[in-house]
């Protein structure tokens, strides 16, 4: 594979990433299954791994460490803070308590010394960001990690944590993870040209839409969608128009994909990591053959006139369910929009 720079930090990663949110009790169960996989991508060429603690609660971590015995030094390993590791009210955030503390823990399950690329998992606006930014300075100075950075912030967000970082001498966000696919574009009008002016790499995470560019999803198909339903109804609530018309989307871009010779999977992947601003599409496989499904796109280009077909088809800027965000600003919530009495 290519190599590309991690933003203007001279790490040189695949453009494709290995996501491993599906190894454990989220999704693949068995470790040592999960472990071919991660080893059959490193085989591949992949050198970017990325994990985080919240996924399966630290199982995920543990399987990454296992994996990375003995190859550790030829992979680029990320993971994140954020997410919720406990019943107790501060074993979650992005304060510097809880980044002291945490980062310890996915070092142990891990099986390493040292993280590459520690990133906050989601904004938290009621944390300032210069306690976010001064705990990972000194983990970084610290040689406990290589470098910082952020997923799914807002472009304020990120203005804001590079203004403080350059005002109070702190370690910089050197890259953002942002939800980025076919059908979730709306990272292009503002989050991405963010990035590339503070030469931030950009990592991007569910290229297939959480499935929804699988393949599966298509008009004249049986879909099974209760289980996922049920847990995150805004995307996948099949009776609501929003998800609707994403089917109909999804159903357009799959024969776009038979029409170019390429399977759905294939040019979702390979229009992500085309975007200039894209250092490595993140890929979650669960099984040998999803990876095997998603390898082959790293070798696709797709020429312009695929990319303005696309482009009739979703329009750039645009999330074709405004629901797929990845997360949902508090200051919009019912309770912070009503006036006093």
């Amino acid at each position: 594979m290519e190599h590309r720079s991690l933003g203007t930090t001279g790490v040189m990663v695949s453009p494709l990433c290995l996501g491993t949110m599906m190894f454990g009790a989220w999704g693949n169960t068995d470790h040592d299954d999960s472990i071919r996989v991660i080893h059959r991508a490193l085989d591949a060429g992949i050198n970017f791994v990325d994990t985080a603690d919240v996924y399966s609660r630290g199982e995920s971590e543990e399987i990454v460490g296992k994996a990375l015995k003995g190859r550790r030094d030829d992979v680029v390993l990320a993971t994140k803070v954020h997410g919720k590791m406990g019943d107790d009210p501060n074993q979650y955030g992005n304060s510097r308590r809880w980044i002291v503390r945490e980062v310890e823990s996915s070092l142990r399950r891990l099986g390493t010394d040292w993280i590459d690329l520690y990133q906050i998992h989601r904004p938290e606006p009621d944390t300032d960001i210069d306690e976010t930014l001064g705990a990972l300075s000194d983990l970084v100075h610290a040689g406990k990690i290589r470098y910082a950075g952020c997923s799914t912030f807002p472009p304020s967000s990120i203005v804001e944590a590079h203004w403080t970082s350059e005002r109070r001498g702190r370690e910089r966000f050197v890259s953002e993870q942002p939800p980025y696919s076919m059908l979730i574009r709306g990272v292009e009008a503002e989050v991405l040209p963010t990035c590339r002016r503070y030469g931030m790499g950009v990592i991007p995470w569910s290229p297939l839409a959480g499935g929804w560019l699988s393949g599966r999803y298509r008009l004249d198909a049986d879909i099974e969608t209760s289980r996922r339903a049920q847990m995150i109804p805004d995307r996948y609530d099949m009776s609501l128009p929003a998800n609707q018309r994403k089917l109909e989307v999804a159903d357009a871009l799959a024969r776009l994909a038979e029409e170019t010779g390429l399977t759905l999977i294939e040019m979702a992947i390979a229009f992500v990591i085309r975007h200039p601003a894209v250092t490595a599409a993140i890929i979650g496989p669960r099984t040998m053959e999803h990876l095997e499904s998603q390898l082959t796109a790293a070798d696709v280009t797709l020429s312009d006139e695929v990319l303005d077909r696309i482009d009739e088809i979703v329009p750039p800027g645009t999330n074709v369910n405004p629901a797929d965000t990845g997360w949902q600003n508090p200051d919009l919530a019912p309770a912070m929009r009503r006036r006093p009495a």
